[in-house]
């Protein structure tokens, strides 16, 4: 047997090919195996962490057992080393190892660095086209790295509705001067704007305020251990994703916002949307230090729904975004994911189905 290699240009060249509505539908038949509650449909064991000389390796393997695609199904284990040191920009190193379900070998190994923000981008996709404004015209980002890369370009393909993007940054780098011009190449007609805001420091640039009160859809990838800006700069409405947060002490936004998703009407459903509830409650600062429980999120997978195809089904009659003069204590959605393992496992999947297909990869003689 073969082992089939796909190295980062590999693996970016079959993702070009996954449509923003495939990349969704594939994250939400995740959720829903997530959400069944079955333990024989996935396996899901605690990550292990090991430290290194220069690194925490992060070894997170995972398993979907049972799902309504056959292609769906699959075993896989991704690497991740975390540098220690501070100074250490290099990026986040990681790897997927694709078990073969026949032989229990491994069928493929390949460079995972940008899946695990793509795969989130989709979820975070899924969660706009479930609760969020069905054409969102003005898109706020915080964050210059591999997530909100992938989180912009998903959702500027999928919405050709947005008009504006704002990236927001500690700073105006280089790397934030190089997204925008990445995507000002991809996407001409929407307006790119840049701003800098350290959301520890007083003063902040009040363009911020202007563009948020503005905004449709806001999408945080920080790791901030303090609100990057106040609920009351958020118009009724919008919706909001959250990517950055996975400890106690990191909160991208305050509890008032978080707040503002719940309905008022305990028997109705609540706005604040997660990717696995158990895990959000045990890792989101943002949503322990509301002092949310779990009767008061709903799962993302709770709301997917399918046609006898598999494909998605979405509400129709969804109700158009609020007129121009929102207000600013009114209701928001919100979608919070802190990323589950399943996920590695069905974007990794379909990344060698696709390969195999495109004749993508190296093949190395394993016998």
């Amino acid at each position: 047997m073969s082992l089939l290699c796909l190295s980062g240009a590999d693996v970016a060249r079959v993702t070009s090919t996954l449509s923003p509505s495939a990349l969704q539908t594939l994250m939400a038949h995740v959720f829903s195996v997530l959400s069944t509650g079955e333990t024989s449909a996935s396996y899901t064991p605690p990550r292990i962490t090991i430290p290194t000389q220069n690194h925490t390796a992060l070894f997170m393997p995972a398993r979907i057992a049972q799902a309504r695609s056959e292609s769906l199904r699959g075993t896989s284990i991704k690497v991740v080393c975390i540098p220690t040191s501070p100074t250490d920009v290099r990026g986040l190193p990681a790897s997927t190892l694709v078990l073969d379900e026949e032989t229990g070998a491994v069928k493929a190994i390949l460079n995972a660095s940008n899946l695990t923000a793509l795969r989130n981008a989709a979820g975070s996709l899924l969660s706009v086209n479930l609760l969020g404004p069905p054409a969102p015209a003005n898109i706020v980002a915080f964050g210059a790295g591999a997530q909100i890369e992938a989180h912009l370009d998903l959702h500027l393909r999928a919405f050709p509705s947005i008009q504006t993007c704002t990236i927001v940054n500690r700073a105006v780098n280089e790397r934030v001067s190089k997204l925008a011009d990445l995507l000002h190449a991809r996407f001409p007609a929407v307006k790119i704007s840049r701003i800098a805001h350290d959301a520890s420091a007083p003063n902040p640039d009040p363009s911020l305020k202007d563009a948020l009160l503005a905004a449709n859809l806001i999408i945080c990838a920080t790791s901030s251990t303090v609100p990057l800006f106040p609920s009351s700069w958020v118009s009724d409405g919008t919706h909001v994703v959250l990517i950055g947060s996975y400890k106690h002490t990191m909160h991208e936004v305050d509890g008032a916002l978080i707040r503002r998703a719940l309905p008022s009407d305990p028997t109705k459903q609540s706005a604040l949307l997660v990717d696995s509830r158990s895990a959000c409650l045990a890792e989101a600062g943002e949503l322990i230090s509301a002092g949310i429980e779990g009767s008061q999120v709903v799962e993302i997978g709770e709301l997917v729904s399918f046609d006898a195809d598999g494909e998605l089904i979405f509400d129709a009659a969804r109700p158009p975004p609020p007129a121009e003069t929102r207000g600013t204590t009114g209701p928001v959605t919100i979608f919070k994911s802190v990323g589950v393992g399943l996920q590695d496992v069905a974007i990794a999947c379909a990344v060698v189905q696709k390969a195999e297909e495109l004749g993508l990869g190296t093949h190395v003689d394993w016998a």
